[in-house]
Order: C-alpha cells, then sequence, then structure tokens
C-alpha cells in the first residue's frame, strides 16, 4: 500500500479509544513521577512502598506476587527504600527463613506527601474539566476498567 491509498491511516487510528486512553495514561504517569520526584521516588518504588504499607510487614516474595514485578527489581527497590529509611527487612516472625519487609515512620510519612503530589498531579490532568465532567470520567474509566 502507498502512501496516497490511505492518506487517513493515522487520523484513524488517533482516534480510537485505545489510542486516546493510552495517550490520556501516559501523560498522567508523567505528571505522577515528575511530582513524586520531589520525594526522590520512581512510580515503582512508589508502588512497593505502597504495596508494604498496605500488606505489611510483607514477605518479599509476595510483594512479587502482589506488584507482578521481577524479583530482582523489587530486591533492588526494596535496597533503595531501606537505604532512605522507609522500609525496612526482618526476619518474618511467621517464618524466619524469609524477610518481612515493613513500612518505617519515614515511609508513611513519604507516602502521605506522595498522595498529596498525586492528587495535584491528577488535578493537572483533569483541569480541562469540569469537576463533574471529572466525576463522570472516573465512573466510565471505572466500567471499562472492571468490564
Amino acid at each position: 500500500m502507498t502512501r496516497t491509498e490511505n492518506p487517513c491511516a493515522l487520523t484513524h487510528i488517533q482516534s480510537l479509544p485505545s489510542w486516546l486512553v493510552g495517550r490520556v495514561a501516559a501523560r498522567g504517569r508523567n505528571l505522577v513521577a515528575e511530582a513524586i520526584a520531589e520525594e526522590g521516588l520512581k512510580l515503582p518504588h512508589h508502588a512497593v512502598l505502597a504495596a508494604v504499607s498496605e500488606h505489611g510487614p510483607v514477605a518479599q516474595a509476595d510483594l512479587v506476587r502482589q506488584l507482578g514485578f521481577d524479583a530482582k527489581d523489587v530486591v533492588l527497590l526494596l535496597n533503595h527504600l531501606e537505604e532512605r529509611g522507609l522500609a525496612v527487612r526482618a526476619p518474618d516472625p511467621r517464618d524466619r527463613r524469609k524477610n518481612a519487609v515493613t513500612v518505617t515512620l519515614a515511609g508513611v510519612r513519604t507516602l502521605e506527601r506522595c498522595a498529596d503530589l498525586a492528587e495535584r498531579a491528577n488535578a493537572e490532568l483533569l483541569a480541562p474539566l469540569s469537576e463533574a465532567e471529572g466525576q463522570r470520567l472516573m465512573e466510565l474509566l471505572t466500567r471499562v476498567n472492571e468490564a
């Protein structure tokens, strides 16, 4: 097919819901990533810290399963979080052969600041919409996601 056979191909692709949702998602991720960078974290650090906070003390292997991250990556992310004093690893009281990860008070405070930063980033993402439109968009996206 030559360039002149279908001059609207790109326009068609860019009009698809999948294209638009992907572009909006990428912009949203970038806004949140830039915001939490103020805390010295990247998105995967934030996800690990949030999972540890919500499920901790938690075994590293369980974090890998919950997040769907590579085990080696989780170890590196935990090393960074531990170096920053945001999480600690200690023998799991249920199985001393394993390590359990727990969030520290500094980690909890960091998560609180990250939540505020992420909220502001998402407000920026939805700024072109009215409050009612933003709520409706969230309802629709939730429905599509849960289908």
